[in-house]
């Protein structure tokens, strides 16, 4: 009875709903088209594992993993050379010091423990102010500088004469991206004839000194 109920129902043109013939041709069906009647979520999980497989053979290779591991370290050594010139290139001008990133923050740490690091924060903040484009701005920015570094009693006043105050405080009237140049220069003056020697000698640059030179010392034995 079953074969022959099975037989009419794929005699007829009308769809089948026969649960017997609908299991056989799902069977027959996924032998032929394989992952293609696989739910769209379950096909792109078994696709994450099969790259996941693939990528854990990859780098389980020795010879791949000798060419990441000499890569890491080409790349370590590039950046450690480049820091060792940096430290070492601090001491030949006060240019090199304040052109560098690293070389200023390291020299405003230093500030820090002589209490006069607003010396170099009014000539970043001076450096900040000619960079500005907006006249109105520009006011704004010039009697903030004024307030908190340049006038007599400001919070963090700096180290310049008074008829240079004087100066800069008339030119707040008209404020240009110069109006500080003369404070700026006075400052910059300070620092290169008073702390930057200090810096040179202190006990934190020579450690740098010292380390960056016994890389160097250890890339020329490797080579």
């Amino acid at each position: 009875k079953r074969l022959l109920s099975l037989s009419r129902c794929a005699e007829s043109s009308a769809p089948c709903t026969h649960p017997a013939l609908l299991s056989l041709v799902a069977r027959e069906r996924k032998k032929r088209f394989g992952d293609c009647f696989i739910a769209p979520g379950r096909r792109r999980e078994r696709r994450a594992k099969e790259l996941k497989s693939r990528l854990g053979i990859l780098l389980h290779k020795p010879e791949l993993a000798h060419r990441i591991g000499a890569a890491s370290k080409l790349q370590l050594g590039s950046r450690q050379r480049d820091s060792s010139r940096e430290v070492l290139e601090w001491r030949e001008s006060f240019d090199q010091l304040l052109k560098s990133k690293n070389g200023v923050t390291a020299f405003h740490t230093f500030l820090k423990t002589e209490f006069s690091e607003e010396n170099l924060d009014f000539w970043l903040a001076c450096e900040d102010f000619k960079k500005t484009r907006s006249k109105t701005k520009l006011a704004s920015k010039a009697n903030r500088i004024f307030e908190e570094f340049v006038q007599s009693e400001a919070p963090r006043e700096v180290n310049i004469d008074h008829e240079t105050r004087e100066i800069t405080r008339k030119n707040l009237s008209g404020a240009t991206s110069a109006c500080f140049n003369e404070a700026q220069a006075k400052t910059r003056t300070l620092m290169e004839k008073d702390s930057y020697p200090r810096f040179l000698k202190s006990a934190s640059y020579q450690d740098m000194t010292k380390q960056a030179a016994s890389r160097g010392t250890s890339k020329r034995l490797h080579t």
